[in-house]
């Protein structure tokens, strides 16, 4: 199941410098709305239904976890920051800048302050050509139509005349010169919510651990010292096998792999909840397979000091969970640390995430995805 919600924008302007107006507006709406993963190119048409100058008109596609309702209070907000007044009539009117929600995944929306789909969407070029433009496979769940259908349909007869090719303002982040990303981070870090974002924001190959299959983790919160040796042994087998197979796999539809988790984990965990005489048996096993295991291009680690863990997980609310001490924590993410320290050949990154909400603030994950291609980038030059 996706984790974002699929949202079309339509973006237009008539007043002062309008590119600006347009590529001012994509930035906003990728740093407080959502990720932008593509744009039209921007087409100037006549003003419909007053007189006034031609607007130039985009479409934007954007993955969000906002409701449509939060989305149409940020995309007021974004409007008055861009300057439009809006006047006491109802009618059309000159503006900087207009924003209006065409399509909400394939959802029917119909409240007194928000219609979705776009109520005239089928009756307008200035929005179904650009929306040609993104490609996507939408159709219109009422109508049962697809772009080229209604643009077919459409009554319109205004001309549009394409007057620039607009920025995306993720198209300087190339994951995709990667071959493979992973994300560690200790127990309720976020690791696998950052993880599935980014494939999902940037056509990654998901590889998420299948912790909760492992019948010994309940088991282990209980009973720790019964329960520590085959609970490692058996992550490490799943570990080893599940990342050779993935790995190993090429998918063509997909740009890089990202996995939110590193075999070397199970070295971790094992060194803080085994005993020394066990954890030198399971090192000697665990270093036969991480000679075979393929090593990513960058390894990222998000540090959360154990308070904010703590609040994570309670949060999350998984029963077996609920006991686990700071002190634990405090042992895991030191593992993590040390491990950083002491391999040298790995590509590692350590974001401190203690201060961020990647999932309720763009802003922050727009940072986050701008610090690791700013170390791929340390690794190609």
């Amino acid at each position: 199941m996706e984790s974002y919600n699929k949202v079309i924008l339509s973006i237009g302007s008539n007043q002062g410098d309008r590119l600006k107006h347009l590529t001012r507006c994509i930035e906003l709406i990728n740093n407080q709305i959502g990720t932008v993963i593509q744009v039209s190119k921007a087409y100037q048409s006549p003003a419909w239904g007053f007189v006034s100058e031609p607007f130039y008109n985009a479409a934007l596609l954007v993955h969000t976890p906002f409701t449509a309702n939060q989305v149409l209070q940020q995309i007021v907000a974004i409007e008055q920051q861009l300057g439009r007044v809006r006047g006491q009539n109802s009618g059309y009117e000159a503006r900087t800048i207009d924003v209006d929600i065409i399509t909400f995944n394939d959802d029917i929306v119909a409240t007194e302050s928000l219609q979705i789909p776009h109520p005239q969407m089928q009756n307008r070029l200035f929005v179904l050509v650009p929306m040609q433009d993104l490609k996507t496979d939408w159709q219109h769940p009422a109508l049962n139509q697809s772009i080229n259908q209604l643009i077919a349909a459409c009554a319109d007869d205004s001309q549009l005349e394409v007057v620039a090719t607009m920025p995306n303002p993720n198209q300087a982040i190339e994951l995709h010169l990667c071959n493979y990303i992973a994300i560690e981070g200790n127990i309720g870090a976020g690791k696998t919510t950052l993880s599935t974002r980014i494939s999902e924001d940037f056509n990654a190959k998901l590889i998420l651990e299948r912790f909760a299959d492992n019948p010994f983790l309940p088991k282990f919160y209980n009973d720790p010292a019964r329960y520590a040796f085959p609970l490692e042994v058996s992550f490490l087998t799943d570990r080893y096998k599940q990342l050779s197979d993935d790995l190993s796999q090429f998918d063509l539809f997909k740009d890089f792999v990202v996995s939110d988790y590193h075999i070397f984990k199970s070295l971790i965990f094992a060194k803080v909840t085994l005993p020394e005489d066990e954890y030198m048996l399971y090192k000697n096993m665990f270093d036969i397979m991480y000679k075979e295991m393929p090593k990513p291009d960058l390894y990222v680690y998000l540090y959360q000091n154990p308070e904010r863990l703590l609040t994570n997980i309670k949060l999350r609310g998984r029963s077996y969970e609920q006991d686990i001490k700071g002190e634990y924590l405090d042992r895991i993410n030191q593992g993590y640390l040390d491990f950083i320290k002491t391999h040298t050949e790995l590509n590692s990154l350590i974001i401190d995430v203690s201060a961020f909400d990647f999932v309720n603030n763009q802003q922050d994950y727009i940072s986050i995805l701008n610090l690791i291609q700013n170390k791929l980038k340390e690794r190609t030059n």
